[in-house]
């Protein structure tokens, strides 16, 4: 028993000691490269509606090749418009639970109290800064848009589950986001430049809340019972359920609303095929994409038993079948 003391206290004090500077870094870090809205982002520029917004990788507007030129502009701009939107409202129930998980820090650990108060700051500057942009997008395309989630009543249902559950699918949000601006969205060089920037320096602040995510999903981990997990497990699987049933009214809503401005009339097949394209790229973006991620395969494996990991991915196999 001797040995075996003299062997684990020093390594439970390095595994707390790594954990404290993992949180002291994302405070040095969010000092280091805090933006503000309008002296380093928009900076007095409108979007350019000449111009895409979302890349093809994220919009799959390329599946459409019956779309001429300035249709598969406007569809890019559509769903870029709805990808911001989306930030909002998921930005909504992180900030709120962020705020709940720092009080949990506040009369202990200060420093990641401090990060968790500062990812919260950026939690709100973030959906100050989408309202903005969504204002921006209504002057330049046509009229009759409507992004159709309410994100309070969002929020609330989400916050209804679990902070594993929570926690779970704030971290696949946080990764997905930062994937899809280093795969996609920065080597496109055709976007409005002003669209480019915003996600430029979104993905500047949420690589370190990703940081936090994973490091309080461990630490709720750690707090429970094995059959607290498992409901946990089947919570995540309902809040990927819900983000389904957002994507599939968000995307309908989105096509009509495409086709709603169509100069040309298209047959039933086209417009079949426009419903079905801004589905799968929704699904792609806010399931698939960050399903897929390695950094969050490899976090939910090492908390997950594999019978867990398996009523996973039965869950997602059909959004990766269609992707």
């Amino acid at each position: 028993m001797q040995a075996a003391t003299a062997v684990s206290v020093p390594a439970l004090a390095k595994s707390s000691h790594d954990v404290v500077d993992r949180y002291a870094r994302t405070i040095e870090i969010s000092k280091r490269i805090r933006w503000d809205i309008d002296r380093d982002v928009i900076r007095g520029r409108s979007f350019d509606f000449g111009k895409k917004f979302l890349p093809d990788g994220l919009s799959k507007v390329g599946e459409l090749a019956f779309l001429q030129p300035a249709e598969a502009r406007l569809l890019s701009q559509i769903q870029g418009r709805t990808y911001a939107n989306m930030f909002a409202l998921v930005e909504r129930f992180i900030g709120a639970k962020t705020a709940e998980l720092g009080r949990s820090h506040a009369l202990g650990d200060q420093v990641a109290f401090e990060a968790l108060v500062r990812l919260t700051d950026e939690e709100l500057k973030h959906q100050e800064m989408f309202r903005r942009l969504e204002r921006m997008a209504a002057l330049g395309m046509p009229a009759g848009y409507a992004f159709l989630p309410q994100p309070d009543e969002v929020a609330g249902a989400v916050l209804g589950k679990s902070n594993w559950a929570v926690l779970g699918l704030t971290l696949d949000i946080e990764l997905f986001s930062q994937a899809h601006y280093r795969s996609s969205i920065e080597p496109d060089d055709s976007l409005s430049e002003l669209w480019k920037d915003v996600f430029l320096f979104h993905w500047k602040e949420e690589s370190q809340h990703a940081v936090l995510d994973e490091l309080e999903w461990r630490r709720e981990d750690a707090r429970l019972s094995g059959a607290q997990r498992d409901r946990g497990v089947d919570e995540l699987i309902e809040l990927v359920g819900a983000v389904d049933g957002i994507c599939q009214m968000q995307a309908r809503a989105d096509a009509d609303f495409f086709l709603s401005t169509m100069r040309r009339p298209f047959d039933e097949s086209e417009s079949a095929a426009v419903h079905a394209v801004v589905l799968k790229a929704y699904r792609w973006q806010y399931i698939v994409s960050g399903a897929q991620e390695p950094r969050f395969q490899q976090v939910l494996k090492a908390l997950v038993t594999p019978a867990q990991m398996q009523r996973i991915l039965q869950a997602l196999a059909p959004f990766f079948a269609e992707a």
